[in-house]
């Protein structure tokens, strides 16, 4: 596995571990279909919240969080409905969240999560 793989994958466990510790129960990861993949699915009370993770060793080319964007969040919300309808699940309330991730592996990674970014 390439460097960069070993590091989102770190990344996609640490968000894991971030969200059950908050209470954020989730579901599904790394789903995928031709038009994209949803890194996780998690339930939060009674939404559904498609996360994106995105995981940096440093800021020296810029926050992880700059890295999402619009056309991006417009895409997780189209595969959050095509989630959803392949998993028989009702959509309810539907949020998109984001965490980026700074883990330089040395000391404990930095953890940003937005709320309901769309």
């Amino acid at each position: 596995m390439k460097p960069k793989d070993e590091l989102g994958r770190r990344g996609e466990m640490l968000a894991a571990d971030y969200l059950e510790d908050r209470g954020i129960r989730v579901i599904d990861s790394n789903w995928r279909c031709p038009r994209g993949e949803i890194d996780i699915v998690a339930v939060d009370g009674s939404d559904l919240v498609v996360i994106e993770v995105k995981t940096r060793r440093s800021r020296n080319f810029g926050d992880p969080l700059e890295a999402v964007t619009r056309a991006k969040l417009a895409r997780l919300k189209t595969l959050a409905v095509m989630w959803a309808h392949e998993h028989g699940r009702g959509l309810g309330a539907l949020r998109i969240d984001v965490l980026g991730i700074i883990d330089d592996g040395r000391s404990e990674p930095d953890i940003a999560h937005l709320k309901g970014v769309y």
